[in-house]
């Protein structure tokens, strides 16, 4: 999978992206991206290679497989070093690596071939052109995905903007000013840092607690909107606060809990938000009242989707995201990596 910059210390999000290596799904798209292209290689040099080429290229399959086994581990050891590089120099280094390694594992076999200097020729010059191919694929692949980050950061600010939101957020403010210009400053204040927030960087991994922070400023503000009508639950003890997680990827799970389940039904409901670690995984629930009304709402599935390609986007398969109906319950259950750090 294409890492962010945080993690792989190229240039400027949507523009370049080497692999992680230290992402399962993201070596086992390696290792089968590269068997299908030795493969190929392979069956052009059976058509057109040499004899003496053929069958040194043939018997260096255990070359081939001792390379991609070396290399994948190799720059696992040496991930976190990509931080500091370019992602020119990384791929410079990855390719030059991927060579070296291939003149090392084809030493011994150097008696047995008929032609050694074309045989060194092309262990190498299949040695790069894999490695160039894979780099190419992830690259193309963070790029593909990449809008999901603007698109995620627009998409939010227009729902921030809606003019129901924005209206009786106001009116609100202006109701509490007489009575309670405290309470009427805090949620002014919550306002602000949910603007602030959404016109920053979209692009890195963030603490878990910056997220829950944003996510409880807006709870606050529907808590005072809506009075009595709204009661949130946070089951966030033992949450682990270090844990790196896409920004904005609660706060928006929460408004479509209170858009959807709440803000529809006339006697209200609660939200509950459940955060915990188990094992390498981190797990956030959020629940809220199923409604199945004629006329309710519509437009929960695009910001699911959203949430769906930016996990896909920073983990590849190690995350997952599941929306379903437990009896009265609407349920969206996200499920990443337990990456715990500092942000970049």
């Amino acid at each position: 999978m294409g890492q962010l910059p945080q993690t792989t210390g190229q240039a400027a999000p949507g523009i370049s992206a080497l692999p992680d290596f230290r992402n399962l799904a993201a070596v086992l798209r390696i290792a089968a991206l590269a068997e299908i292209l030795h493969v190929l290689a392979l069956a052009l040099i059976e058509e057109g290679g040499g004899r003496g080429v053929r069958e040194g290229l043939l018997a260096g399959n255990a070359i081939f497989e001792s390379v991609l086994l070396s290399s994948i581990l190799l720059f696992y050891l040496l991930a976190p070093q990509f931080n500091k590089l370019s992602y020119r120099a990384g791929c410079v280094v990855i390719s030059s690596t991927v060579v070296l390694l291939t003149l090392l594992w084809s030493a011994p076999y150097l008696p047995r071939w008929q032609d050694d200097i074309a045989a060194l020729f092309f262990h190498s010059l299949n040695a790069v052109l894999i490695s160039s191919a894979i780099l190419w694929y992830f690259n193309w692949r963070y790029y593909v995905l990449s809008p999901a980050l603007t698109e995620a950061r627009l998409m939010a600010l227009q729902a921030r903007i809606r003019p129901h939101f924005l209206f009786n957020s106001l009116n609100t403010v202006l109701g509490l000013m007489r009575t309670e210009p405290g309470r009427a400053e805090t949620v002014l204040e919550n306002l602000a840092e949910l603007f602030r927030a959404l016109m920053s960087e979209s692009g890195k991994l963030v603490p878990l607690d910056k997220e829950l922070e944003l996510a409880r400023s807006y709870a606050e503000v529907e808590v005072v909107r809506l009075g009595d009508r709204l009661t949130m639950d946070w089951q966030c003890q033992n949450a682990p606060l270090d844990a790196l997680v896409p920004p904005l990827i609660l706060q928006p799970l929460l408004e479509n809990a209170v858009y959807h389940g709440i803000e529809p039904a006339q006697a209200g409901g609660k939200v509950s938000v459940t955060i915990f670690a188990k094992g390498d995984q981190l797990n956030l629930v959020v629940r809220n009242p199923c409604l199945k009304a004629k006329g309710q709402r519509a437009g929960n599935r695009m910001a699911l989707n959203n949430i769906r390609e930016r996990l896909d986007l920073h983990f590849d398969a190690e995350a997952s995201l599941r929306a379903y109906e437990a009896g009265d319950e609407y349920v969206v259950q996200l499920r990443l990596p337990y990456k715990h750090g500092h942000a970049a």
